[in-house]
């Protein structure tokens, strides 16, 4: 909203000043202050009411220390960071952008589940909350809507030109950027894109019609394992909100030079038309998960619920895709996979040998991964920190794979 009234302030009065609304650093910036404001000052206030509706956190005895002092806790403090996410982002981003509308159905379809999901376990004293199986189609129906809106939107293109057949930036003639393309980036590989459509080259003449089987997919799949993760990764306190803070903020670095033409072409990688508008979007996105954090770490004072892990985890996975980066999220999103596999292999392990030998066995003490470092007897906000080291330490490596190559 901002945008366009500066916008028109510039153009029709020459209004001093107006003309710097312009520029995506700018109103990222405003965006990250504006977001970290709104939920460092209204968060409180939004604690307080949650907990005089008493809308506390349910533990389950699982023999954790300290685990029976969060009972009663808030929880479904993920509407601050929706709530700080999406004012920012409606009155300073272009809301005709394909790639902020995709964002903002994200923010409010993911929320939505999630909500309904902490609302059953409060209100309604059921500890399962929403049947895993309305979870998993909300995520397929979001999955299949961004998978859809990316292949078939005509803003949604790519750079035509190929590595090693640069343009010149002097010469480059806008008519060459446009391409409708499934093109993918492959990290720390020298010749890194790649095309879902390739899978179907078997097909003969025309395959890339088809590409849509491939791509659709593996766009609800990763919609599906990165929103899950999360979930899985909000465990204990400041854990879930720091690590996403560490990769949206490299997501935000993603999606900046890939949406510059002159950035992009100095690192020789996909430019894509029009991303540099999520910025602002991942600016606040940033913004209202640090200003989260001031109430979230150790001793946490509210939960986020699944009203906030599902919409962070959608949130990563959608702009993740549509920088074309989705294949550096078991790297960049590390931690979210460490996560989900430790439950999966401990679940799997079980399992198997409760049927060969009679009895349940497990690899960990108790999973998600950070529930087994509890039960070695750290404390959750060492566990916390160290987690937070690795989320860093992996986001530089993904930043790295810009040049290593």
């Amino acid at each position: 909203m901002l945008y366009y009234i500066f916008q028109y302030l510039d153009r029709a009065i020459d209004f001093p000043g107006a003309g710097v609304f312009q520029y995506i650093t700018f109103r990222s910036a405003f965006a990250f202050i504006l977001s970290l404001l709104i939920a460092a000052i209204y968060g409180k206030k939004i604690i307080n009411f949650l907990r005089k509706q008493q809308v506390g956190e349910t533990v389950r005895d699982l023999g954790l220390e300290g685990q029976s002092q969060k009972a009663g806790t808030p929880t479904m403090g993920g509407i601050i960071i929706i709530m700080a996410t999406l004012i920012p982002v409606l009155l300073l981003a272009k809301l005709e952008n394909i790639y902020i509308i995709l964002l903002v159905v994200t923010t409010l379809w993911m929320g939505t589940i999630g909500f309904i999901d902490d609302y059953i376990k409060v209100f309604k004293k059921d500890k399962q909350g929403l049947k895993g199986v309305f979870k998993v189609f909300g995520q397929v129906g979001l999955g299949l809507i961004v998978g859809s809106v990316l292949y078939l939107h005509p803003g949604v293109t790519i750079r035509k030109d190929t590595i090693g057949e640069r343009v010149k930036i002097e010469n480059l003639d806008p008519s060459v950027l446009h391409e409708k393309s499934t093109a993918t980036t492959i990290p720390f590989l020298k010749n890194n894109e790649f095309d879902y459509a390739e899978v179907l080259s078997f097909m003969g003449d025309g395959y890339q019609d088809w590409a849509w089987i491939i791509f659709i997919p593996m766009v609800v799949i990763i919609i599906t394992a990165v929103s899950n993760g999360a979930n899985l990764t909000d465990g204990i306190d400041g854990l879930a909100a720091g690590t996403s803070a560490i990769s949206v903020l490299t997501l935000g670095i993603f999606a900046f030079v890939s949406g510059n033409i002159i950035f992009s072409d100095y690192l020789n990688i996909m430019f894509i038309p029009n991303s540099g508008e999520m910025t602002i979007y991942i600016a606040a996105f940033v913004g209202a998960l640090v200003g989260f954090l001031w109430y979230n770490t150790y001793p946490a004072q509210v939960f986020m619920g699944d009203t906030g892990s599902l919409t962070i985890g959608g949130i990563i996975a959608v702009i993740a895709i549509a920088i074309r980066k989705e294949l550096m999220i078991p790297v960049l999103c590390g931690i979210f996979l460490a996560e989900n596999l430790s439950v999966m292999l401990q679940v799997s392990y079980f399992k198997y040998t409760k049927k060969k030998y009679g009895e349940g066995r497990r690899i960990f003490l108790m999973s998600p991964l950070h529930h087994h470092y509890q039960k070695k007897g750290f404390h959750e906000s060492k566990i916390v920190t160290r987690f937070w080291i690795v989320g860093i330490l992996l986001a530089i490596f993904s930043l790295v794979s810009l040049k290593l190559r």
